[in-house]
């Protein structure tokens, strides 16, 4: 009998995250309490940089961009907030990381998770990802469950089926 397997991992879809991110500069454009805030949004694939004149308009931005990204399908866990931090011009900016892949120190809770599930799967982490592997795919489908149940602060998803 084969094996099955399955690999969980923690990525962002950059085309989604595009998405999100023009739906919020659009909206920014569009609404009148940013009128002549020179507002900006702007990102480079590991982090977000959102610039404006005050805290409150900062506030509404971080809100509008984690609207659009959790309609897309983005987790907002994968959002690292950082300070708010002044800019040039009286203006103030936040630096928001994008988390991604599960680091050796996040993989350890995951893996205890299933190993106390005493399902008869193996677990290996290999570069950022976890591989559950077992002989049954009903095992495969209670490690998830046991996976999904858990309060982690990183966006898990489930890919690779074999």
């Amino acid at each position: 009998m084969a094996d099955f397997s399955f690999d969980v991992v923690s990525k962002i879809d950059g085309q989604e995250l595009d998405n999100a991110l023009n739906q919020t500069r659009k909206e920014i454009e569009g609404r009148f309490d940013f009128k002549n805030s020179n507002t900006t949004v702007e990102s480079d694939g590991k982090k977000i940089t959102l610039t404006t004149t005050d805290e409150l308009k900062l506030k509404n931005v971080v809100d509008i961009l984690q609207s659009k990204a959790n309609k897309r399908g983005i987790s907002l866990k994968a959002f690292e907030l950082g300070k708010v931090e002044p800019a040039a011009g009286n203006a103030v900016r936040q630096v928001i990381a994008l988390k991604s892949g599960i680091s050796k120190d996040k993989s350890r809770p995951l893996v205890d998770a299933i190993k106390s599930a005493k399902i008869k799967v193996t677990t290996q982490y290999q570069d950022e990802q976890l591989r559950v592997t077992g002989k049954s795919k009903d095992d495969l489908q209670k490690a998830q469950q046991v996976l999904r149940a858990l309060d982690i602060d990183v966006p898990l998803q489930f890919v690779n089926y074999r």
